[in-house]
């Protein structure tokens, strides 16, 4: 009796086993696996940019410099990672920091708002251990002056293009990870619009960043 209860136990072991291994994996499950989200602090470096004001203010042909305080700021990402080499990620970043103008006796404090989406892969070899991404995009920046150190200036929209790259590494069966990476975005320097502020040149936002992410 002993050994035939042994052996019975043993088949439905083995049996359940079977049957786990056989359970198919439905098609929602197998998209919402390929989903993470994750959240950076990242450093906010800020190009300093000039040039001449263009002809449409009374000043025209004076070089203002835009001179950006640096500071640190916060990007969330959702990605959705299909194959190794195909993937795509939707950005929300924020900072908060000053626009100095060499033509303006005053700095604008403004929040800046990133809102992109891009392209990300995801090599499947690693790199000391560590899993490789690299990718880039386009969207907007929205520059707002702050009630009270905005100096009254209106709000404006930039169109964004960005690169990022960096490692990350997976712990919890896949479920959590740490990454760290860079990144920089490129612009039309700010002017809120104001004449006396335009001069058409291209500046950026270097980010180093840390943080983590999650997955279903």
């Amino acid at each position: 009796m002993h050994k035939a209860s042994l052996l019975l136990l043993a088949a439905a072991l083995f049996a359940g086993s079977a049957q786990a291994q056989t359970t198919p994996v439905s098609p929602f499950d197998k998209q919402i696996a390929r989903i993470d989200i994750g959240a950076m602090g990242v450093g906010e470096f800020n190009k300093t940019v000039s040039g001449a004001i263009v002809p449409t203010a009374d000043d025209t042909g004076q070089v203002v410099t835009d001179v950006p305080s640096n500071t640190f700021g916060a990007l969330i990402t959702i990605r959705y990672i299909a194959k190794p080499y195909l993937g795509f990620e939707g950005n929300y970043g924020y900072a908060r920091y000053t626009e100095n103008f060499s033509h303006a006796p005053y700095g604008a404090q403004t929040k800046a708002t990133e809102e992109t989406l891009g392209y990300v892969a995801t090599p499947p070899h690693k790199i000391l251990g560590l899993q490789p991404y690299l990718g880039a995009g386009v969207g907007t920046t929205k520059f707002t002056p702050t009630p009270h150190g905005g100096e009254g200036l209106p709000f404006q929209y930039r169109a964004t293009y960005y690169w990022n790259v960096g490692v990350q590494q997976e712990y919890l069966d896949h479920h959590f990870g740490l990454r760290l990476g860079v990144r920089q975005l490129i612009f039309l320097a700010p002017d809120f619009g104001q004449n006396y502020l335009t001069f058409l040149k291209h500046t950026s936002t270097f980010e180093p960043g840390f943080g983590f992410y999650f997955r279903f």
